[in-house]
């Protein structure tokens, strides 16, 4: 199908692209990478009047480390994710994760931002980004605010993001503990059946840091506090493991679509999270 009619904006900053969500309210939405909007508007799911793209921002792209602590662009893409390798030392579950999102083509235009910040539970990035306890960078027309990934998601494609803001960047520490991203698909470009981010840091044996997290397992990506604790304070052994994946499992609730009943879904769900966790152990 085609959209429907809409007016084009590319605005050179920040300041303006906020302005014209101002000026046009509901009528308005960005345009980052534009795999999940433009389908949407194709299939007449989304009236958007004012499209706003965001390609023209400079400022809204790079990757910077400094401190122990990482900053990605919004509009930085799932491509310069996997090449750049700075990156690939500070935090490699995020490579690990963009390599298996969709195809090459897909990757080369799909962006960071775009996929953290819409609320789509399929996406990749939002689970990930809640197992790194990422912070999210907003900014409206009253200034700039900082949101947890793990507060950001209310319900599927509802965010504590306003209307009126972008974006803008995403920061977290440098994990090189052990890491995995576990993804169960039908076919090359799917969305995840299940998948799981694990990371895992080991001090003498014993466990000092877990963090769990699922995507498209329920209406929003699924951060599991319990499932990290139960392997605190243990040599991730097999007892260890089971409760991990048991508390994970608990946490989810997937519910039946083309991908396979709820039933199915939770078998896939528990393997998934038992390789990303074993995995992470080993690397760690």
């Amino acid at each position: 199908m085609i959209p429907a009619r809409f007016e084009y904006h590319r605005p050179a900053d920040v300041a303006s692209a906020i302005a014209l969500l101002s000026e046009h309210g509901d009528e308005a939405r960005v345009l980052a990478g534009g795999h999940s909007l433009i389908p949407m508007m194709k299939l007449r799911m989304a009236a958007v009047s004012h499209l706003v793209d965001l390609q023209d921002i400079a400022d809204l792209s790079g990757i910077r480390i400094e401190g122990g602590r990482v900053t990605i662009g919004a509009m930085t893409t799932q491509h310069d994710l996997i090449v750049h390798d700075g990156l690939a030392q500070a935090a490699p579950i995020l490579r690990e994760a963009a390599l298996q999102i969709a195809d090459p083509q897909v990757r080369y235009m799909g962006t960071v931002g775009g996929n953290v910040a819409n609320g789509d539970p399929g996406n990749d990035m939002p689970g990930l980004m809640q197992c790194l306890d990422a912070t999210l960078h907003l900014v409206g027309p009253d200034g700039s605010r900082e949101v947890a990934a793990r507060d950001y998601y209310e319900a599927a494609y509802m965010t504590a993001r306003a209307d009126d803001e972008i974006l803008t960047a995403i920061s977290f520490d440098v994990n090189t503990g052990g890491y995995a991203y576990e993804k169960q698909k039908r076919k090359i470009g799917d969305y995840a059946t299940a998948a799981c981010g694990a990371l895992v840091t080991m001090e003498g044996g014993t466990c000092t840091a877990a963090s769990i997290a699922m995507t498209n397992l329920a209406d929003t990506p699924i951060w599991s506090e319990e499932a990290g604790a139960a392997l605190v304070g243990t040599a991730c052994d097999t007892a260890a493991i089971d409760a991990a994946v048991a508390a994970a499992t608990a946490a989810i609730d997937p519910t039946e679509d083309n991908r396979g009943p709820v039933a199915f879904k939770m078998h896939v769900a528990g393997i998934i999270i038992r390789r990303a966790i074993l995995r992470a152990v080993s690397r760690a």
